[in-house]
């Protein structure tokens, strides 16, 4: 028998029987019932505001999947540009069509010298990375006025490219004018993650050598960090896609939700947290004022995983591999420490306050070299892949225009009055 809920309201004796289908209720079928009735969940926790087939995730168990594909797989097989083609396309590439689609994004990663000269370079010395992006995204779509032609598959697809390929340019460009260095072009001998990386750190050599540990460990974390299901980002994107307005600025959006520090400063708060606590032998007495509900655990817990997050232990072997290279972060010990106490201390296990993907990424992008600014501009870059599946999906799906209802909670109607007889 089909799985269903039955929902009875009690005014009128009427009920209608709701088939339960891929985890789910249609809302409409509540609406024949009971009209003008709206349900009430602040923060969407219990909404379900999309239908995707891009990302599986699944809290309870600790599974992420893309398209299928266990995240843990492609984190060890796979490679970024790869899972951008899967998370667009739907399927991995074949390699004839891997050599196209990294070719097309390498000579993409060019931007316009008026939105470096006059855009970027115009914003104040002291400008946040983050900040700069957002808005750089944004100018784009004055750059490519075809974009708002978003019926025509073709267009679509170009503007797809330009945006995973320009993103690192962008990001690069945003720190060094942060620190005050010259701009450095793309080299489209490099891969996706070394080129990153020379236009971050190149200073004068001919040709910038990425050491491969440390631009693997990039192309890891630009895996693990390239779609999660309807996060707050994501959800910006399709909001604002679902207007049709074009890929920058709904792009723009996404960057703009993700810059806020409840979502994308994440990590950059595990790093001032262990910072605070300061040494090995302070981890107790931290422990215990969390317990007290004086302090919040960072890097710990996650709105959707109940369990360790499939991530985080993905990234903990890249740590490690990271270290090797450019020698153990002093807030490691601290980190470990931290790790142990709380999966072994009933408090936190109760709560399923597991670590989550936040708790080490922090530790491998500043043993890296990049600052604490970076962090959320890091996250952005392969986000990107992942917000323009979800943007062609909405598109595809013909979505109607997201128009959420509300609780009004306000006075009654009153009447105007003039402002000399207001008391």
């Amino acid at each position: 028998m089909a799985e269903s809920v039955t929902i009875v309201d009690n005014r009128t004796g009427e009920a209608v029987e709701i088939p339960i289908v891929n985890g789910g209720v249609d809302a409409g079928a509540f609406q024949k019932l009971l009209p003008g009735i709206w349900f009430f969940d602040p923060a969407f926790g219990a909404t379900a505001a999309a239908s995707s087939s891009i990302t599986e995730l699944d809290g309870e168990a600790g599974i992420l999947r893309y398209r299928g594909y266990p995240i843990e797989q492609l984190a060890e097989q796979s490679t970024y540009l790869e899972v951008a083609y899967l998370l667009i396309h739907g399927e991995l590439p074949t390699a004839a069509q891997y050599d196209s689609w990294s070719h097309e994004i390498t000579h993409h990663t060019f931007i316009h010298e008026n939105v470096r000269k006059r855009f970027m370079e115009g914003f104040h010395h002291d400008a946040h990375p983050m900040g700069m992006l957002v808005s750089a995204i944004a100018a784009l779509s004055t750059f490519y006025p075809e974009a708002k032609d978003i019926d025509d598959p073709s267009v679509r697809m170009k503007q797809i490219i330009r945006l995973i390929a320009k993103m690192p340019t962008l990001a690069a460009g945003a720190h060094r004018f942060s620190v005050g260095m010259p701009f450095v072009y793309p080299d489209n001998d490099l891969d996706f993650p070394s080129n990153f990386l020379s236009m971050m750190w190149k200073i004068a050599e001919p040709h910038y050598e990425a050491d491969p540990v440390l631009s693997r460990a990039l192309d890891v974390l630009f895996i693990l960090h390239a779609d999660h299901e309807q996060n707050c980002s994501t959800t910006a994107m399709r909001t604002v896609g679902s207007s049709h307005a074009d890929p920058y600025s709904a792009t723009a959006a996404a960057a703009a939700a993700l810059y806020g520090p409840r979502h994308g400063g994440a990590n950059e708060a595990v790093i001032r947290m262990l910072t605070e606590i300061g040494s090995y032998e302070n981890v107790d007495d931290f422990v215990a004022s969390v317990k007290a509900g004086d302090r919040r655990m960072q890097g710990f817990g996650h709105r959707v995983y109940k369990s360790y997050d499939p991530r985080a232990a993905i990234i903990k072997k890249t740590a490690d591999e990271v270290f090797e290279v450019t020698g153990k972060n002093p807030l490691l010990d601290i980190a470990l420490k931290l790790e142990e106490v709380a999966l072994s201390d009933d408090y936190f296990i109760s709560r399923k306050l597991y670590p989550n993907v936040d708790f080490y990424s922090g530790l491998i992008y500043q043993s890296m070299g990049f600052p604490l600014e970076m962090f959320t501009v890091l996250f952005a870059i392969p986000r990107t892949s992942g917000w323009l599946a979800h943007w062609l999906e909405g598109l595809e799906q013909n979505v109607r225009i997201t128009r959420p209802r509300q609780l009004y909670v306000g006075v009654d109607q009153r009447e105007y009055q003039p402002i000399e007889q207001r008391g």
